[in-house]
């Protein structure tokens, strides 16, 4: 029997839940969030309502259960030490503790640690702090020209990134937002803004081994066409064969090279191993891949991608992680595409919820598509009450397609949008084909150019 602790309460954890549940072992989960997620409440032995860096409640809670380790679904608690206090109390963690959590938690760490080991990946940057001048600030905003990215260097839920010319128009408005970030989090990293396409690999590591998971591309835009504020994420794909069409082999190889030099140096950095998943987010440019960003833990939705593809055994995985005997376990994915989408409430994410309804109906059809599991749902932001599922103001529910071809998952992922009811909205583009081939022809002139 093995007693394993998750922290976390969205979409992310709902599918990690099941993944842990779905072991060869006999598997106990007691889990601790702020709500109760409905789909994850029917996986858990215990669930405990309390807010995911509530350090103190979460050491007694996993102490009184006599947990094995700890699995921490979302980066707060990870930025609090939660997996450190957790170590101190003699509970391990399949998650990295706070100082090598800060790949994430910190982009100038990041950006720096890639430079001083002369690892390739970073593009052209600074970091600023809050006694850096004004001055050298709108000097190297004045030699990127409109060309700009702007960090805050904290945690800001993935919408602390802006983009000279999307977000932000002109200098000026670039200028502005850096010094809010100063004014904030102390830190800023402003950055050349990089032309290509964006895709994402999640490693396990055990601080020596990496291993790569298949190639998915995320979708943060709000609204289709790539349009509209950021977001969490509003849905991801991913091909049969492990990557992306417009992708090169080198491209991959590259991600995975600069990950394994990262684990090595933030190791030599801090003293301390990488254990745990770590997401890179990365750009395919005209000249091969940078590096945009870490996050120290699965991807939202990203997570249901590559799990829903995983054909090992998570609870073998993440003690193979902890034990620092990645390289002894077999990991398999299937050979099959996945699409995920996300049904969102209609005020998501800048938007208030006023009036609306926050009630959900799910009209899911018990046929061959689900009985074969090539449709999956997964519940997030929302909690049952008197035997409604309600909305809680973030992403609500993710659909994932799996198929044979993209084509093929794309339109089971859209028959689960499709079956929701309320006052909700999804993106109905990712995935298409139409879409697809864009990308790569935008790829093919970004290479044929340079």
């Amino acid at each position: 029997m093995k007693k394993i602790l998750l922290i976390g309460c969205g979409a992310r954890e709902h599918i990690i839940a099941e993944k842990l549940k779905a072991s060869s072992e006999d598997v106990e989960l007691f889990v601790v969030g702020p709500n109760e997620n409905p789909g994850i409440v029917s996986l858990s032995e215990e669930y405990l309502l309390a807010s995911v860096d509530d350090v103190e409640a979460i050491v007694d809670f996993a102490l009184n259960h006599k947990v094995d380790f700890a699995v921490i679904g979302p980066e707060l608690p990870l930025e609090k030490g939660v997996v450190d206090a957790l170590e101190r109390a003699g509970v391990k963690s399949a998650s990295p503790r706070s100082e090598v959590a800060k790949l994430e938690t910190s982009k100038g760490f990041t950006r720096d640690l890639l430079a001083k080991y002369g690892i390739t990946g970073n593009p052209k940057f600074k970091v600023f702090d809050d006694v850096a001048s004004v001055d050298d600030l709108e000097a190297w905003f004045a030699e990127l020209g409109d060309a700009y990215v702007v960090k805050d260097d904290g945690l800001r839920g993935g919408k602390g990134v802006k983009v000279g010319g999307e977000h932000l128009i002109g200098l000026d408005e670039g200028i502005d937002y850096a010094k809010e970030c100063l004014a904030g989090s102390g830190r800023v990293v402003v950055e050349e803004k990089l032309v290509g396409q964006e895709f994402s690999v999640l490693f396990f590591c055990d601080g020596v081994t990496v291993i790569p998971m298949p190639v998915v591309q995320d979708h943060k835009r709000a609204f289709d066409g790539d349009v509209g504020p950021n977001t969490g994420g509003m849905g991801t794909y991913s091909f049969q064969g492990g990557s992306l069409p417009f992708l090169s082999d080198d491209d991959l190889l590259s991600a995975v090279e600069i990950t394994e030099k990262v684990v090595a140096a933030v190791h030599e950095e801090t003293g301390v191993k990488y254990v745990g998943v770590l997401y890179g987010g990365f750009m395919a440019v005209a000249d091969g891949v940078r590096l945009i960003e870490y996050n120290a833990r699965y991807g939202d939705p990203e997570a249901m991608n590559v799990l829903t593809l995983l054909d090992g055994d998570l609870v073998e995985i993440c003690e193979a992680m902890i034990d620092g005997k990645l390289d002894e376990v077999e990991v398999l994915f299937s050979n099959m595409a996945t699409v995920c989408k996300y049904v969102v409430p209609q005020w998501y994410p800048d938007g208030v919820r006023g009036d609306a309804d926050n009630r959900l109906w799910l009209e899911l059809p018990v046929d061959s598509v689900l009985d074969e599991r090539q449709l999956q749902v997964y519940l997030g932001s929302v909690e049952e009450v008197d035997g409604e599922l309600r909305m809680l103001g973030s992403r609500a529910v993710a659909f994932v397609g799996i198929g044979a071809t993209l084509e093929e998952a794309e339109r089971i992922a859209q028959s689960g949008v499709e079956m929701v009811r309320g006052a909700v909205r999804y993106r109905s583009d990712i995935g298409k084909a139409a879409v697809i081939e864009e990308k790569i022809q935008s790829m093919n002139g970004f290479r044929k150019n340079s």
